[in-house]
């Protein structure tokens, strides 16, 4: 449905246990509820008439939506949810089937990762809600939901104020079976556990999308080495271990740890770079997913084409050069 919006916003989000371990700010649920209400203010300022909301078990979307006179309509998407990150998967499956015109998200990095994997060539506003925010931005609601709405409503084109994410691609024997839109590190771990990265002690590798020294999380480490612009087409691969450099670097909020590297190179967008570990786990965007077994070979591979993003600055100027926000004449699509 084009001109529509969509918004996943993960409950779970910014409460795992790097809360417990460093110092992490703490959305609780209600302050999702405020941001998405004034996410839909913005959208029903523009015209948008109908958002489709992920169904999640403190029912954030609909609770946003009372008590406030819009002329939109919020509807909740049709699927059973399990409460785990697959749902957020499901609804960007969904909301891309149904061709809305942006979707919002709520959530860290690990939030954005499962809906990249389905949300195809949707645009993404991302709204950071998570522990690690390297991928999603520190955002007022009302100004996020101004720039999805220019986006999804036309009024601006798409096509000069969305820019590509690049992504990691993990491969095993050749084949991609996972992505990361940030970090894939490499622990000794033998499970899962709590999920979330946080004992430098058990890291053995880290591979980079981005490389900013002014991020948190293991972006610094790279950023710390090699920093890189955001449009380089470089990823960056790091062994820790002895070596002639020991840095510190922040890997969690109020976390600053010293990590030993042992060596660290760039490599080329779409170059297999192989996983050196033999056993342990693939952690991809601060959260441990993947075993490595010895027998599998693993690899990772930088895909400059990851999914699509609104870059909030740029659509808001575009949408004000196009008079988008003047009420004395008719909107026009911004040149």
């Amino acid at each position: 449905m084009p001109g529509s919006v969509g918004i996943i916003a993960n409950p779970a989000s910014g409460k795992d246990i790097r809360r417990l371990v460093a110092h992490g700010s703490v959305f609780d649920n209600q302050e999702k509820v405020n941001i998405i209400r004034r996410v839909l203010i913005a959208l029903d300022s523009l015209g948008v008439e109908q958002v489709f909301v992920m169904p999640d078990y403190a029912d954030m979307g609909l609770r946003a939506a009372e008590d406030i006179n819009l002329a939109l309509r919020v509807d909740l998407l049709d699927f059973d949810t399990q409460g785990r990150q697959e749902d957020s998967t499901a609804a960007a499956r969904l909301l891309a089937e149904m061709d809305v015109g942006c979707i919002i998200t709520l959530g860290g990095d690990g939030t954005n990762r499962v809906v990249a994997k389905a949300c195809r060539d949707i645009p993404l506003v991302p709204i950071s809600t998570g522990t690690n925010n390297v991928f999603p931005c520190m955002v007022e609601g009302t100004i996020a939901g101004l720039a999805a709405g220019v986006v999804a409503s036309g009024l601006v084109d798409a096509g000069k104020v969305c820019r590509r994410a690049p992504i990691l691609e993990i491969l095993r024997e050749g084949d991609p079976i996972d992505i990361a839109l940030v970090d894939a590190v490499i622990t000794d771990d033998l499970y899962a556990g709590a999920r979330a990265v946080w004992d430098v002690g058990r890291i053995k590798e880290i591979f980079l999308a981005r490389s900013t020294p002014s991020a948190v999380g293991f972006s610094s480490v790279g950023g710390i080495l090699c920093p890189l612009p955001r449009d380089s087409r470089l990823g960056v691969h790091i062994e820790i271990g002895p070596g002639e450099n020991t840095i510190r670097s922040q890997i969690a909020p109020g976390k600053i740890c010293r990590l030993p590297i042992a060596k660290y190179r760039t490599f080329e967008a779409l170059e297999e770079v192989p996983i050196e570990s033999r056993q342990g786990m693939i952690a991809l965007d601060g959260e441990r997913e993947i075993a490595l077994t010895p027998k599998d070979r693993f690899a990772v591979r930088l895909n400059p084409q990851g999914p699509l993003v609104v870059d909030i600055e740029k659509a808001l100027e575009a949408a004000s050069e196009g008079r988008c926000f003047h009420e004395d004449e008719s909107r026009c699509v911004a040149p």
